[in-house]
C-alpha cells in the first residue's frame, strides 16, 4: 500500500467556531493508481491534498506513507518527504522566471544534494518524458502555457517520486490544452507512476481511473471508472 489513512481529522479554530475542514476520512491508494480528488469549494479536498502532500498535519487520525508513520515526523523529516516522495504540480507552474526550463527542472536535484552529471541525465530524461527537449534552453516567458505546465510536471518527476500531486493543473490552461496536459498524465501513470489529481472539473477527472468527492469534509463517493 503507496497510502493508507484511518480516521484523519482536520479542524480549524475560527474564532468561537470550529471548521471540520477534514472530518474522519479513510483513504487508500495503492502503487500506480490515478484518481481524481474532487469536490466544491470547502469540501476539504486541498485539506486533504495538502495532508497528503505533507504540506500540513491531521489534527488526529493515521497516515502511512510507504509503510512509515508520517504522522509521527518531525519537520525536517517531512521537507525529506517532500522533497524524495512527493512530484507537486501546481496551477500556477511555480517555475522561477528568468531561469530556463533546464534549471527549473534542475532546481529539486541541487537541494536533494545530486552531482552535475546525474542531474544532467535525470533532468534531459524528464524533459523528453513531456516532450520538451527542444525547449531546455527557453524561459518560461518564450513558453505556451501548456508548455510551462510540462516543465512544471517534469520537475514534478525530475527525483523519481512515489506520487504525482496535482492541484488543479489546467486551471489556468484552454480546453484543448488541457486535454494536452492530462494526455500527458494518462501516458505517465500507463509507464508506472502515481498520479493524484485535485480537480472540480468532471471533464479533466473523467481522464483518471478512480473518482473520489468529497463533501463537507467527509468521502462522499470512491467509484472505479471502466474504460473502454
Amino acid at each position: 500500500m503507496l497510502i493508507h489513512m484511518r480516521g484523519i481529522q482536520k479542524y480549524f479554530e475560527m474564532g468561537r467556531e470550529t471548521i471540520r475542514a477534514v472530518d474522519g476520512v479513510d483513504f487508500d491508494v495503492e502503487e500506480n493508481e490515478f484518481l481524481a480528488l474532487m469536490g466544491a469549494s470547502g469540501s476539504g479536498k486541498t485539506t486533504l491534498m495538502n495532508i497528503i502532500g505533507c504540506l500540513d498535519s491531521p489534527t488526529t487520525g493515521y497516515y502511512e506513507l510507504r509503510g512509515k508513520d508520517v504522522t509521527k515526523m518531525v519537520d525536517s523529516e517531512l521537507a525529506r518527504v517532500r522533497n524524495q516522495e512527493i512530484g507537486f504540480v501546481f496551477q500556477t507552474f511555480n517555475l522561477l522566471p528568468r531561469a530556463t526550463a533546464f534549471k527549473n527542472v534542475e532546481l529539486p536535484l541541487i537541494y536533494a544534494g545530486l552531482g552535475s552529471t546525474e542531474r544532467t541525465k535525470r533532468v534531459e530524461e524528464s524533459l523528453a518524458s513531456v516532450s520538451l527537449t527542444d525547449r531546455m534552453k527557453h524561459r518560461p516567458t518564450e513558453l505556451s502555457g501548456g508548455q510551462r505546465q510540462r516543465v512544471a510536471i517534469a520537475r514534478a518527476l525530475v527525483n523519481r517520486p512515489s506520487i504525482i500531486l496535482a492541484d488543479e493543473p489546467t486551471g489556468n490552461l484552454d480546453s484543448k490544452t488541457s486535454r494536452e496536459i492530462m494526455d500527458v498524465f494518462s501516458l505517465l501513470h500507463e509507464q508506472g507512476h502515481t498520479i493524484i489529481v485535485v480537480t472540480h472539473e468532471a471533464d479533466i477527472a473523467a481522464y483518471t481511473k478512480r473518482i473520489i468527492r468529497l463533501r463537507d469534509g467527509k468521502v462522499e463517493s470512491d467509484r472505479r471508472l471502466q474504460k473502454a
